[in-house]
């Protein structure tokens, strides 16, 4: 049986990001063909990186998680140097590195345990670009790597760093067809293997609508946010929308509710529902409840909560600016998209005055994913990449 690695900043039940539930929802199922590890650290909170969990080792759902320590918490000056480099415009490798370990999760630890074990395992799948795990780890193994950048167009991306490390993996695994032309179409990587898989989706539960509204004290139509609650997911400006078109529609019921943790402020008003982290149950219930659920964010890879919505019938709203939700919309038609205020303000009227278009739109949502985004077909191609390696 192959011994695989799975390289990803954090990992564990409660941790709260797409990549790390990606990066679980594959290991949990490459289990019963391979051997599993998942090299990470010891944090949980991606803004501070400081050690949460104290085992060195630990079984997840039958995948052993090898926590690694971090060494020095996210820099206090990183949002202030990360801004003066991006606006030099001037990159280079040196200060590349000093920017991935001021980020962190700064591990030399993790990447000491890559280096030294390196013939202990057949494969490495490194899942996300951005981290310090990823960039310095995989040059360490690149000749039995698959990579799984989860890329998406961000200043980030263009970074010196990158020219030459993206030419790097053995293999690449891209979630959607848009992920695959930005990344080909930047380092003119079509040389090097690639699938195109996403994720499977599945609901672990039964949702139950009415339960959810009677513990959550919620009634009338409602929009729904599930993920991180922060400025890099452009949730300010969905805030703003949202009262905005509350101000403009004053007789409207309508209401925000947010699952997720809060890393940025959410404005006090009556109809703006904060739960913070809840329980999957309690996750795709309240999914299942909403008349849609609305994803501001600029960048994004794939966006796994809006193929659960889909999968459970519930239209998506999202920021079109974003090629890949906007995508999602188009394949299916199954969601919309809107790009300012008045768009985001015309899809609302719309869905709230269009009931036969409305309900066909979640006929599509639902057979968008069912077509797309089955388990067994993504962990086939998965088995099929690791074997070519």
């Amino acid at each position: 049986m192959k011994r695989i690695a799975l390289v990803n900043q954090r990992y564990g039940l409660e941790v709260n990001g797409g990549s790390e539930y990606y990066t679980r929802l594959i290991a949990e199922r490459l289990t019963g063909d391979f051997q599993v590890d998942v090299i990470t650290t010891k944090a949980l909170e991606y803004t501070t990186w400081e050690n949460h969990y104290t085992a060195d080792e630990e079984e997840i759902n039958g995948v052993r998680v090898l926590r690694f320590p971090v060494a020095k918490p996210r820099a206090k000056d990183f949002n202030d140097f990360n801004g003066r480099y991006l606006r030099s415009g001037k990159y280079n490798t040196e200060e590349e590195k000093i920017w991935f370990e001021k980020q962190g999760p700064y591990s030399p630890a993790a990447i000491d345990y890559i280096r030294e074990n390196k013939n202990k395992y057949d494969v490495f799948i490194f899942v996300t670009y951005l981290y310090y795990l990823t960039v310095t780890g995989l040059p360490e193994v690149a000749d039995k790597a698959i990579f799984i950048p989860t890329a998406h167009e961000e200043p980030f991306i263009h970074f010196k760093t990158y020219e030459s490390f993206f030419r790097l993996p053995r293999a690449y695994i891209f979630l959607t067809d848009e992920e695959k032309a930005l990344v080909q179409g930047l380092f003119h990587c079509e040389d090097i293997p690639c699938r195109v898989m996403g994720t499977g989706v599945e609901v672990p539960c039964t949702p139950d609508e009415k339960d959810f509204r009677s513990k959550f004290g919620i009634e009338g139509d409602y929009l729904i946010y599930v993920g991180r609650i922060d400025e890099g997911k452009n949730c300010p400006a969905m805030f703003r929308y949202f009262l905005e078109y509350k101000k403009r529609r004053p007789d409207s019921s309508l209401k925000l509710v947010l699952m997720g943790k809060p890393v940025c402020d959410i404005p006090s008003h009556k109809d703006i529902i904060s739960l913070g982290f809840v329980s999957e149950e309690d996750k795709f219930s309240g999914i299942a409840g909403a008349k849609c659920l609305v994803l501001p964010s600029k960048f994004e890879s794939l966006s796994i909560s809006v193929l659960e919505a889909m999968t459970l019938s519930v239209p998506v709203i999202v920021n079109g600016v974003c090629e890949v939700l906007k995508g999602h919309c188009v394949k299916s038609n199954g969601g919309l998209y809107y790009t300012d205020y008045f768009e985001f303000e015309g899809i609302l009227d719309y869905i709230f005055s269009h009931d036969k278009e409305y309900a066909l739109l979640c006929r599509n949502a639902e057979k968008y994913v069912e077509n797309n985004y089955r388990w067994e077909v993504i962990m086939k191609g998965f088995k099929e990449v690791i074997d070519s390696i």
